[in-house]
């Protein structure tokens, strides 16, 4: 990584190959957002006295809940055409294709699942999972960035990325048209192992005809990531004053419209992720986004009429204490 006029990007996804294991960025910041969402969620928990045990039970639920609704949102939102003759190909979820809206949907029917299976109420449960998804969206954003996908629109910003490994976006300008300051020339070269490496080389003015070169762009990963880190801030500190008090629904629904709207202002800054979608005023993402914000809204301001009560969960933690401490006078 270099700083010439944009920042060029252009590590390697792939972190480390075990055998025939692959590990990749993007997979380790996917789940590292449920490990570190099983101690944010512990600890809310236990400040509201609900025993930790359902902290791992939830968090089974939301993990199910996230992939299959983020692969069959890709599937149905962005890609049918693709999978409809190949449903097997549904499956290799290790081929790439998760789409965000369809993880949100997952997600709220896997809390609401939960949430009946285990007698929970299922606004109380989702005004908590909300801060546990912000960081998971956080790290998941960063994923992309790693991968060099869902790029942004080129940009004169003195923050802009250049991404050559992104080859979708790649452009061959002609000769009498002058590339942007900060592009780099970009070379496919396919190594002795039949890897693809990535060479670059800094252009400026114009360039010979037929060079693939990679322009600065805005990072609507990063864009997106502190917003989440912005709302996981903001939706603790909420519940930080007001706990197990908190009407049910709030954080939910501010987490909600918040999210998707500045998913709807954002999408003005990306590259289409699909061919279907050139031309069209909005894109899906904008689309899938409006009927969420509206949701959230109704969620959110019909809150107060949802008081958070302390019966609203169930309440075993001394249970798990009482038991604990049984344990310990027995040994001693």
């Amino acid at each position: 990584m270099s700083l010439l006029s944009a920042i060029l990007w252009s590590p390697n996804p792939i972190l480390a190959e075990i055998g025939p294991l692959t590990l990749r960025w993007y997979g380790l910041l996917f789940m590292s957002g449920f490990v570190v969402g099983t101690f944010i969620l512990g600890h809310i928990y236990k400040s509201e006295k609900v025993s930790p045990r359902w902290v791992d039970v939830i968090t089974i639920y939301v993990l199910i809940g996230t992939v299959l609704g983020a692969r069959l949102g890709h599937v149905f939102f962005y890609d049918w055409a693709q999978y409809k003759d190949d449903l097997l190909s549904i499956f290799k979820i290790w081929e790439g294709g998760l789409a965000s809206h369809g993880a949100t949907i997952g997600i709220i029917f896997a809390v609401w699942l939960f949430s009946r299976n285990n007698k929970f109420d299922v606004l109380w449960t989702l005004d908590r999972i909300v801060l546990v998804v912000a960081v998971g969206g956080a790290l998941i954003r960063i994923g992309n960035l790693m991968n060099s996908e869902i790029v942004g629109q080129p940009t004169t910003a003195p923050w802009a990325f250049v991404f050559p490994r992104d080859t979708e976006h790649l452009q061959e300008p002609r000769p009498d048209q002058p590339v942007p300051a900060g592009s780099v020339a970009v070379q496919r070269v396919r190594q002795p192992d039949g890897k693809i490496a990535y060479e670059t080389q800094p252009v400026s003015g114009s360039v010979a005809p037929a060079t693939q070169v990679a322009v600065p762009r805005h990072p609507t990963q990063i864009y997106e990531s502190l917003f989440c880190v912005f709302l996981f801030v903001v939706l603790y500190a909420m519940w930080n004053r007001t706990k197990e008090h908190t009407p049910r629904g709030q954080l939910f629904g501010l987490f909600v419209v918040l999210l998707f709207t500045f998913r709807i202002v954002v999408e003005f800054f990306k590259e289409d992720q699909v061919a279907f979608e050139q031309g069209m005023t909005l894109n899906m993402g904008q689309w899938l986004s409006v009927p969420l914000v509206f949701m959230g809204l109704y969620v959110l301001f019909t809150a107060r009429n949802r008081p958070g009560r302390p019966q609203d969960a169930p309440r075993d933690l001394h249970e798990q204490e009482a038991r604990e401490a049984a344990l310990a006078a027995a040994k001693r």
